[in-house]
């Protein structure tokens, strides 16, 4: 086992992560050391290296929770894993296991909660600490750069449209086809639902039908609510929002017909009007989804395996990672990235020795 290793550093809000030598770290009790083999680069990652929301990380740390690999080491009090074993690290690092939510299975919902590449580093580095209770099974001979976006985008966007509370054979429409919503579309299809997609971008339109949409509309078009009443004969059952658009999220509204949920997974900034009216007259239920417990995760790592679920991806070495940030924040990145740790590393790229710490 080395005693160092590579990994991409947050060490101030807003500025490039710096590629450096960091220890190994080394499994406490109740934790694995797992050797990352891939690591998908979600939004959310780019707004904890910026520090945009309420509650910040602690600088220095290593951000990433899409992590899939092996187990390397087996701290104390662990059972049930063994060296080699294929798994994923999510962004639910751990929970008290204790709280009414813990208790209830919302433990996403804990308010102790510690989350990979947040409050504890994460996988844009060569190995990752995880927490043997909420550590994710991989089926052997696994991809790991196909299964790593499933461990967030996946979960997240199979929670959401459980949430929507649709129906097999209902509508669902599906605002943003990025990272998220073209695995959304082959989760709701997988789940029997018939699905709009919106977006504003043709090249996200072509995205969604091929993977799966029955229709496919630009969410700027002057009709496009028209659009969607007339394809879902009268609103959608479901909306489940990826879109980080604040405009998105007020649409969406428009989209759903009486009765029914939109799920909102997008987190822009900002606020967005709510018609109060039509909330109550037409029943409408709005509601957050914050991507999924580990029963949700075990379910949407099945689903994609049986199913054939996969993201659409291209694989970057570790050292591109601020190259990717760049790319993500002007919205040219389609499908999903990940960070393939087996590529080669570009040696000018690293820096200084640096001492992190861990939850």
């Amino acid at each position: 086992m080395p005693q160092m290793m590579k990994a991409a550093v947050v060490h101030r809000f807003g500025e490039p992560l710096v590629i450096e030598d960091v220890p190994v770290p080394v499994p406490g009790s109740g934790e694995l050391l797992v050797k990352v083999a891939a690591c998908g680069v979600c939004h959310t990652d780019l707004h904890a290296a910026d520090g945009d929301w309420p509650v910040k990380p602690s600088p220095p740390f290593i951000p990433g929770h899409e992590v899939a690999g092996v187990v390397a080491a087996i701290g104390p009090d662990v059972t049930g894993f063994k060296e080699g074993d294929p798994v994923g690290v999510a962004w639910l690092h751990d929970a008290c296991l204790r709280c009414e939510y813990c208790e209830t299975g919302w433990e996403t919902l804990c308010e102790h909660q510690h989350d990979t590449g947040y409050s504890c580093n994460g996988g844009f580095a060569e190995y990752v600490i995880a927490s043997a209770a909420f550590t994710a099974r991989l089926p052997v001979n696994v991809d790991f750069a196909q299964i790593a976006p499933i461990l967030c985008a996946g979960v997240t966007t199979y929670k959401g449209l459980k949430e929507t509370e649709a129906r097999a054979g209902e509508w669902v429409a599906i605002s943003g086809i990025g990272g998220l919503g073209h695995i959304a579309i082959q989760y709701a299809k997988a789940m029997g639902f018939k699905v709009v997609a919106l977006d504003v971008a043709p090249e996200k339109l072509a995205l969604a039908l091929e993977t799966g949409a029955d229709v496919a509309i630009d969410a700027r078009s002057p009709d496009a609510l028209a659009k969607v009443l007339l394809a879902t004969g009268g609103g959608a059952h479901g909306v489940l929002v990826t879109a980080v658009s604040p405009p998105a999220f007020s649409q969406a509204l428009g989209f759903v017909r009486r009765r029914g949920t939109v799920a909102l997974v997008g987190l822009p900034p900002g606020e967005f009007p709510t018609p109060i009216f039509d909330v109550v007259l037409k029943r409408l239920t709005v509601r957050g989804s914050i991507v999924g417990t580990r029963r949700d995760l075990d379910e949407a790592i099945a689903m994609a395996v049986d199913k054939g679920i996969t993201a659409e991806i291209t694989k970057a070495p570790l050292a591109e990672i601020n190259a990717i940030f760049a790319r993500l924040k002007a919205g040219k990145i389609e499908g999903r990235m990940v960070l393939d740790l087996s590529m080669p590393f570009d040696e000018s790229t690293s820096g200084s020795e640096s001492s992190l710490a861990e939850c």
